[in-house]
């Protein structure tokens, strides 16, 4: 289940509030940290609309802020991106609305050209170096577009948020701007009881590496992981989500016959997500270093080990390794050749989890959502004043 909403601030009342209406290229029902920012904007009285697509195996929505979703004749490509943006824009235009929020360079382009038309704020928050993406570094012709795009309207944003400081680096180096940062931790769920392993269908006498989320795709470190794991003994990993490469795991894991070590799930809700990260031993987090995004990526799957309290097995990426190091959660890979990675996973094995006991503690405690938010709070409550201030 989502988080709901905290008491909306009683200092504007429903007349007075400012209308957002955010945007996405997904469906909606997975994208947490879109979903904490429309929770804090509804705290902090704004009327809010989230903007995304319907997919043929969308599930239902029970939100307490307005959604909205396109059927579009096409789910994947430059048609895809055309009709999204074509009818995201004459949406944005014929609505009424004080403020858009574009989610990445996908949706911007008609946000931008609705704001000046009709004179509005525009919020950027871009979950990534969007230019680095691995989908478009073999594509020259959308890589082109997406440049032209983002080289157009970026210089001229006022408010650009983005998720660590790594990537807001990579914008002032490009545009010269200072962005605002706020990392991807999801809201603590209500957990009033965690179930046992027997109940989540998992073995109870194998220790238990886990790799989750809705990325679970190539260069994920995944391949790597699983041939490691098939000699192990007494281990078995879990991949809890989906992705690109779920197909050609479950491939493998047939024709090695290693169903006894390997164990999938598909996505599940958030609070069933930590379930079963917490019956787990070991969070993975191994990203390559095999573009400009994965090299600079602070997974939120980072974030949820810490608060299931299970150590860390990491790539050497700057962001997650910072974190790991930092707060002696676990440990760097030293690569992702087989027999290294195999030994890491056995050091991991062999360490537990009582040495990392402090660390997980301290990290549980610094690093949430109520102390992330804060930049996002104050900035939109200062964008409140503004508005409503221009319009006295």
């Amino acid at each position: 289940m989502y988080a709901t909403a905290n008491p909306i601030d009683s200092r504007y009342s429903p007349r007075m509030a400012t209308r957002i209406i955010v945007s996405t290229s997904n469906d909606i029902s997975t994208d947490n940290r879109v979903h904490k920012v429309c929770i804090e904007l509804l705290a902090l009285g704004y009327d809010v609309t989230w903007v995304g697509r319907q997919l043929p195996g969308s599930k239902p929505l029970n939100r307490p802020y307005k959604t909205k979703r396109f059927s579009l004749p096409f789910t994947k490509g430059a048609l895809f991106y055309a009709s999204l943006n074509i009818r995201l824009f004459f949406y944005l235009l014929f609505t009424k609305a004080d403020v858009f929020l574009a989610n990445d360079l996908d949706v911007l382009l008609p946000n931008f050209l609705a704001s000046r038309l009709k004179r509005k704020k525009l919020v950027y928050d871009t979950h990534e170096y969007f230019l680095g993406v691995p989908e478009i570094q073999h594509n020259p012709l959308a890589k082109t577009v997406w440049t032209k795009i983002e080289q157009w309207i970026f210089p001229k944003l006022d408010y650009v948020f983005t998720v660590n400081q790594s990537i807001a680096k990579l914008y002032k180096k490009d545009y010269g701007k200072e962005l605002m940062v706020f990392r991807n931790i999801s809201i603590a769920p209500t957990i009033t009881r965690w179930k046992t392993r027997k109940e989540l269908n998992l073995p109870e006498d194998q220790f238990l590496f886990i790799n989750q989320g809705s990325g679970i795709n190539t260069d994920r470190g995944m391949e790597e992981a699983l041939s490691a794991i098939a000699e192990i003994e007494n281990a078995a990993l879990l991949l809890v989500g989906s992705g690109d490469v779920i197909p050609a795991l479950k491939k493998q894991v047939a024709q090695e016959q290693l169903s006894h070590k390997v164990i999938f799930v598909d996505r599940v809700p958030y609070a069933e997500l930590m379930q079963y990260t917490h019956a787990a031993n070991v969070g993975l987090s191994l990203d390559k270093d095999t573009n400009i995004n994965y090299r600079y990526s602070l997974p939120n799957k980072l974030f949820d080990y810490i608060f299931c309290g299970i150590p860390v097995l990491c790539s050497n990426l700057i962001e997650v390794k910072s974190i790991v190091a930092h707060y002696n959660i676990g440990l760097i890979a030293k690569s992702h050749q087989k027999e290294k990675l195999k030994a890491d996973m056995m050091q991991m094995m062999q360490k537990g989890k009582e040495v990392f006991k402090h660390g997980l503690a301290l990290a549980k405690t610094e690093l949430t959502w109520e102390k992330e938010k804060e930049v996002v709070v104050d900035f939109y409550t200062k964008l409140t004043k503004e508005i409503h201030g221009k319009k006295k």
